[in-house]
Formats: structure tokens, sequence, C-alpha cells
């Protein structure tokens, strides 16, 4: 939830002077006591203000920081996405290995060379695969072990960010390509369960430090 300008000078004016009527707080902002009426109630059902009969409002401590929840809820992908890394449909299983290990990554994007449309993606799991079942790896190209389009959960910049961590938990995948649009769909970014997870730790470490 997030507080008007007035709701913090409100707080602030609390915080410095409690236990303070509200016929006080009002006289700070030139205002009467009606006018502020919705910001007192909003700040005590919140549990920012408590207000107590013939005394007034004290502070009860509580930060008003919006909650984790709608920190979340007001985030999309383009806020947390990283560079993909992106292979032809021509590189080798062989190759592909060797970048997986070279930029520690858990999947890589196949692409079209010039426009970088999304063609396909490749797991860990199918490298490995592929090298106890198709033999040798240098002979083995991409384009016959990965998952191919539209068999790819795919998200774009501006996807909500809880809505693409559900894409993540439901499909049970590692991370989600950022498109441009669905139609174009060229390869902007990826998602990974790791970055929301990072995200995720940060803002609670962030919170508690406050």
């Amino acid at each position: 939830m997030h507080f008007t300008d007035r709701q913090k000078e409100i707080i602030a004016i609390v915080k410095q002077y409690e236990p303070i009527p509200g016929d006080a707080i009002a006289k700070h902002f030139g205002l009467t006591k009606s006018t502020l009426r919705s910001d007192l109630a909003i700040l005590t059902m919140t549990g920012i203000l408590d207000a107590r009969p013939k005394v007034g409002y004290f502070y009860t401590g509580l930060d008003f920081q919006p909650l984790l929840a709608d920190q979340f809820r007001s985030m999309t992908v383009s806020d947390l996405m990283a560079s993909p890394i992106n292979i032809s449909a021509k590189t080798t299983v062989y190759e592909a290995i060797t970048t997986m290990f070279l930029y520690d990554n858990g999947s890589l994007y196949v692409t079209e060379d010039d426009s970088q449309r999304l063609l396909g993606l490749v797991s860990r799991k199918d490298l490995l695969r592929s090298v106890a079942t198709h033999g040798n790896p240098n002979e083995v190209a991409v384009a016959l072990i990965m998952t191919r389009m539209p068999n790819i959960i795919v998200v774009t910049p501006q996807t909500p960010l809880l809505e693409a961590g559900q894409l993540l938990v439901d499909h049970r995948v590692d991370s989600l390509p950022v498109v441009n649009n669905l139609e174009d769909q060229q390869v902007l970014g990826k998602l990974t369960k790791t970055h929301l997870v990072d995200c995720f730790v940060r803002a609670l470490v962030s919170e508690e430090n406050l």
C-alpha cells in the first residue's frame, strides 16, 4: 500500500509530537479535523497510528514502506530480467555444453542468426540426454535436441513479475525467455528462478534492516 504525501507528513508529525490530538494535527496543515478524517482513518486501520480517546494519536512503530506483496505486485519482468545467452541452430552439442559452463547458465536460447527470433531452448538435461544417447557431441547440432517453439513458455518485459513467477512454478522450468512481443518473439532477455529468489531475499533483508 502506498501512502500520500499528506499521510506521510501526518505520520512524521505524530512521531514528533505524540500523543497529539486530531485538532492539533489539522492545525499543522491549516485544515479542519474533518478534512483529515479519511487520512487518519487509513493510518489507524493499517496499524501505522493508534488512537486513544481524549488522548490523541500515537505512532505504533510500524514502518510505512510498501508491503512486500505490494512491492512485487508493482514490478514487471523488465525490472529483473538479465541478458540471455543465445546460440544458433547449427551450434553443436559440444559447443553448447562449453557455452553453458562458460557462462554458468542453466539454459541456452536458440535463435535465428539475423533477427534473434526465438526458435528453441536447450537445457542442461537436453545436453546430458544427447551425450548419453546420440554419441559424439561434435557431430550433433542443437537443432536436433532442442525444445521447439511454440512449446516454450515466454514472457515480455511488460509481464507482471508475479505472473512470470507463477509460470516458472506451474511449468517447472528454470528460466523464461523474455521476448519483445508475442508475435515477433525477438529474444531480449531471460528471467530465472534464481533472479526471483535473489530479489525476494534482498527485499526481506532490506525490510529487516529498516
